[in-house]
């Protein structure tokens, strides 16, 4: 199981995920350009001391990303999909979530082999992009038997 950040726009956003990653276990893809230098302040912030434990490739561009990718693409997004509750997931699952701006562009959500999406309250648009890591990645951890011993 990893994680995938396409060109995230928010250092503390990552810093979260990269923290919650690293004490998971899980790995950390990060699709660049990104909205902030790596070195920001606010992703040591929200990261901590967890940041340099955790398992980060940064990949120049999508296309860098996409050729090096192994297991299947599961979008995260607000556009349709199936409800999370419903996802089957694998192992080997990426687990892909948009720039926090504009999500990802047509080509790489239709790249994606599965979109999903965690149900929301009537009215409600969205998660923050670290709060819907942590749902569907503790989601897909606990289908795959994949948290920590």
């Amino acid at each position: 199981m990893r994680i995938a950040l396409y060109q995230p726009d928010i250092a503390g956003n990552v810093g979260t995920i990269l923290r919650t990653a690293a004490c998971l276990g899980v790995g950390v893809d990060l699709i660049e350009p990104m909205g902030f230098a790596f070195s920001d302040r606010a992703l040591g912030r929200a990261g901590m001391d967890y940041v340099p434990a955790a398992m980060v490739t940064r990949h120049a561009d999508w296309a860098a990303f996409e050729a090096q990718v192994v297991g299947r693409i599961v979008l995260l997004t607000t556009r349709g999909g199936i409800r999370l509750d419903l996802a089957q997931f694998a192992p080997e699952d990426v687990l892909l979530m948009g720039s926090e701006g504009s999500g990802v562009p047509a080509d790489v959500h239709d790249r994606a082999e599965l979109a999903v999406r965690i149900p929301l309250s009537p009215g409600m648009r969205s998660l923050n992009v670290a709060v819907a890591t942590g749902i569907a990645l503790g989601e897909a951890l606990r289908q795959t038997g994949g948290y920590p011993a």
